[in-house]
């Protein structure tokens, strides 16, 4: 298993930025799809958006698409998540995660996750 750290997170008003980032351990960074989700107080988790090894497809969740940007870097072992116009339904604890699927949205295909970091988006 991959080891991740996400950071960047904070306090935003809605219609801010924010970047958030997720650094992986481990040589084999590239070869996984990686992704991110959120999951907001009493709300399940929910996917936002995930990227393929190649950085060659994304996919989104409908309401962050226009919004957010996913995008990874292999040479840093980084994937990164850009928020733009931000809402208030943003607030959510953010999390990556890894796996070696193809595109998928489902978390239980994801066997590594990082300890999340908290997006607050005021309104």
């Amino acid at each position: 298993q991959v080891r991740l750290v996400e950071s960047g997170g904070g306090l935003v008003q809605a219609g801010g930025s924010l970047r958030l980032s997720c650094a992986a351990s481990g040589r084999t960074f590239s070869r996984y799809t990686m992704g991110w989700f959120r999951q907001a107080p009493g709300k399940e988790r929910e996917f936002v958006a995930v990227i393929s090894w190649s950085g060659g497809s994304t996919s989104y969740e409908d309401s962050v698409k226009g919004r957010f940007t996913i995008s990874r870097d292999n040479a840093k072992n980084t994937v990164s998540l850009q928020m733009d116009s931000l809402k208030p339904e943003d607030t959510a604890l953010y999390y990556c995660a890894a796996t070696f699927a193809i595109i998928t949205r489902d978390p239980s295909d994801f066997a590594s996750w990082g300890q999340g970091t908290q997006v607050t988006v005021s309104s």
